[in-house]
């Protein structure tokens, strides 16, 4: 079943939609690609999203807790 047969709509006594409800996964995707779309609107924000993308390496969480002290 695909994100789309999952919607639910919420409907008045005349059938016009009044909301949806919508499974999480599909709303964190929608979330998502609205943050970025946001964040790429900025030339700033655009150039640290792509230098970040091209990284390698990092550290773990657990690492990074343990550095933080948390």
């Amino acid at each position: 079943m695909t994100g789309q047969e999952c919607i639910q709509y919420v409907s008045d006594e005349q059938g016009r939609r009044l909301s949806a409800i919508v499974p999480i996964e599909l709303w964190e995707e929608i979330t998502a690609e609205i943050e970025t779309a946001y964040l790429l609107k900025s030339d700033t924000m655009r150039e640290r999203l792509l230098l970040a993308k091209g990284r390698d390496g990092g550290i773990s969480l657990e690492d990074a807790r343990a550095q933080l002290g948390i």
